[in-house]
This record gives structure tokens, C-alpha cells and sequence, in this order.
């Protein structure tokens, strides 16, 4: 008799708590009718290089990783993965600011003023 095995479910490159998963589905309530998710990048940008950046995607690319919310798809620029494997994105309100918050095990440094990173 022949075993099977299967291999468990690939883990996500970035977990979101679930502030972020709340923030996604409240972004997609109120999300243009073309938009199909949320897509987190990280184009060059800032004083250290790379930036996060999170915005309304409104067609799937070939090589985004797709992560399915409870309150809508989350997708991560393909070409940004290897920059946020092993990332958790949380989102922070507090009495003065508001805004996803990341913790990147990838980041060697950011700038002074929180806006960039480098790896």
C-alpha cells in the first residue's frame, strides 16, 4: 500500500494582523467598483531606498502572491516579495496618526523618518 503525503499549505510572505485584515475589508467597503483588492509594493523610493506602499489593484499580475482576507484579497507585488518574507503588517490608529505598521525581518536599516527602508 502506498502512502500519500501531502505538503502543507505554502505560509504567506507577509501575515496581517487582524487590525490590517479590519483596515483591508474597510478599504475594499469603500473601494472604487473597478478594484478588485489591495496590493502592497515596495517601489524604490525615500532616503534608505525602498518604500511600502498600499494601494487598489484593479486586475490580478502573473506573479503577485494572492492572500484572501475576510474582508477582501490582499495581494503582494511580485517583485517586492523577497524584500517581505517573513513581514507582519499590523495597523496602528492611535490619537495622532494612522497607518499600517510593518515589521520586516528583511529591513537592515530605515531613514529618520520612518518612511524607507533598505535591505
Amino acid at each position: 500500500m502506498t502512502e500519500t503525503k501531502t505538503r502543507p499549505a505554502p505560509k504567506a510572505a507577509v501575515v496581517l494582523t487582524p487590525a490590517a485584515e479590519q483596515r483591508v475589508a474597510d478599504l475594499m467597503a469603500k473601494a472604487p467598483d473597478d478594484a478588485i483588492g489591495v496590493k502592497l509594493s515596495t517601489p524604490r523610493r525615500g532616503c534608505s531606498g525602498l518604500a511600502y506602499s498600499v494601494d487598489y489593484v484593479t486586475e490580478e499580475q502573473a506573479f503577485d502572491e494572492k492572500i484572501e482576507t475576510p474582508g477582501g484579497v490582499f495581494y503582494i507585488d511580485g517583485a517586492s516579495v523577497l524584500y517581505l518574507v517573513g513581514s507582519t503588517m499590523d495597523w496602528v490608529e492611535d490619537d495622532f496618526t494612522a497607518g499600517f505598521v510593518f515589521e520586516n525581518p528583511n529591513a537592515k536599516g530605515a531613514c529618520g523618518c520612518g518612511e524607507s527602508f533598505m535591505v
